[in-house]
């Protein structure tokens, strides 16, 4: 059946066509960390795609026309509107925090926590499955998976290569940070709403099951947090995330904004967007474009710490030349 909820089908679209500046560069730049491949090889030789497909065979179970009715029909609609390559098989999983995620090397798949499939509104559900779905058709899964075998594998304190290991955990999940900036807009591309993928941000915050929770205020949160601060607190946010495969929801949602605001959105929705079979973007067209994004935070950064320089100078100044017994 035509799925007559979406305004429209997608076809042929390529993963770049939403994919933010900075994961194809992080990408790019993490193949290139020492160790890398071998890691990959050694990963890879030791468990194979076999094991984790069977782990999740095991316990969880597989979505279809009479297993979880409701998301089959959902997964449905999200991959005719993305036009998905294949159908990627997806699981329910038995865990009780809102998550997602897609895994496996040769033969991708997707995983939803049964809580999040409690606790969701089908558009919010749909905007889930085209994140999850975005990451399949970015190539991601190979390395999420790879990402949560080696964390694993460290919280066990398992030696794989060694410090190689370690390096390549590191670029892994800073490379993950920017791959969901990416997917965020795919998701929202699978919905063609905004308003989905900001409440579900919201409820990743920890304000599901609250009917107080506003998603207007949320959203005036985000604007905050991304636009004040003086240097200290800029090195602040960065240190916060290290270690963490996914960013704050709060810089989710601020992300989704301004690809919204620069008009990518509506072209994509309007049928202007990369098709499967345009030539690749070279690599340093990958580079510049995340040296384009950046740069004009960085300086927005460095002007905001430059002023807030100023300020402390100049209360200083007014202090040391106010006359005694002021």
């Amino acid at each position: 059946m035509p799925d007559a909820r979406a305004t429209r089908i997608l076809t042929d679209i390529d993963s770049r066509a939403w994919e933010h500046p900075g994961d194809r560069a992080a990408l790019n730049a993490l193949r290139r960390v020492p160790g890398f491949d071998e890691v990959l090889r050694t990963v890879f030789g030791f468990f194979g795609e076999k094991p984790i497909r069977l782990a999740f065979l095991a316990s969880a179970v597989r979505v279809s026309p009479t297993q979880f009715p409701r998301i089959h029909r959902l997964k449905e609609e999200v991959y005719r509107t993305l036009d998905a390559p294949a159908d990627y098989p997806l699981y329910v999983q038995q865990d009780p925090t809102l998550n997602a995620a897609a895994y496996g090397m040769e033969k991708p798949f997707i995983i939803v926590n049964s809580a999040l499939a409690r606790l969701t509104e089908d558009d919010e559900l749909r905007f889930v499955l085209g994140h999850e779905l975005g990451h399949v058709m970015s190539g991601h899964a190979l390395y999420n998976t790879m990402s949560r075998i080696l964390v694993s594998l460290a919280g066990m304190g398992f030696p794989i290569v060694g410090l190689a290991a370690r390096l390549v955990l590191e670029a892994l999940l800073a490379w993950q940070r920017q791959a969901e900036l990416s997917c965020d807009r795919a998701g929202t591309l699978a919905v063609q709403d905004p308003d989905p993928g900001m409440r579900m941000m919201l409820k990743f915050a920890g304000g599901y099951g609250v009917p107080e929770v506003n998603v207007g205020e949320f959203v005036r949160q985000a604007e905050e947090y991304k636009g004040t601060g003086d240097l200290a607190d800029q090195v602040f946010k960065v240190l916060n995330v290290l270690g963490t495969s996914h960013p704050f929801p709060v810089i989710r949602v601020a992300e989704l904004r301004a690809w919204f605001e620069s008009g990518a959105y509506d072209r994509i929705v309007g049928g202007e967007y990369r098709r499967r079979g345009d030539p690749d973007t070279p690599y340093r067209d990958d580079v510049s474009e995340a040296a384009k994004a950046y740069g004009d935070a960085a300086r927005d950064t460095f002007g905001k710490a430059a002023g807030a320089a100023r300020r402390v100078v100049d209360s200083f100044r007014s202090g040391y030349n106010r006359p005694a017994g002021e």
